[in-house]
């Protein structure tokens, strides 16, 4: 039973070899530059770098929204559509299909 003992702990004898397993071993996981902390702060870059990304497509997006309201003929037609406004001669009517309507169905 020792010689079995013996044949895996031979290499931890020596001891640059004892030294270096410390030594990886600290680096790996305990160190203030450890490679868990390397692989957590990577991981939140490309968050943020997904979150950029999103914020400036948003940002376009609401840019073109701000070019269509600056002119009249587009802040009328955000009126008409979110607002139902109309002109004082003019009627409007709201046409809702029936797959568009609530049920109690869909509600439940």
């Amino acid at each position: 039973m020792a010689k079995i003992n013996s044949k895996y702990l031979k290499p931890f004898k020596n001891i640059f070899i004892l030294i270096l397993a410390v030594f990886v071993v600290w680096m790996l996981f305990f160190d203030a530059n450890s490679w868990l902390i390397h692989h957590e702060l990577n991981t939140d870059k490309s968050n943020l770098e997904n979150e950029k990304d999103y914020y400036k497509k948003e940002i376009e997006k609401d840019n073109k929204a701000i070019k269509t309201l600056s002119t009249d003929e587009g802040l009328e037609k955000f009126a008409r559509e979110a607002y139902y406004m109309k002109r004082d001669n003019e009627e409007i009517f709201v046409i809702e299909y029936e797959d568009s309507l609530k049920t109690k169905q869909d509600e439940q």
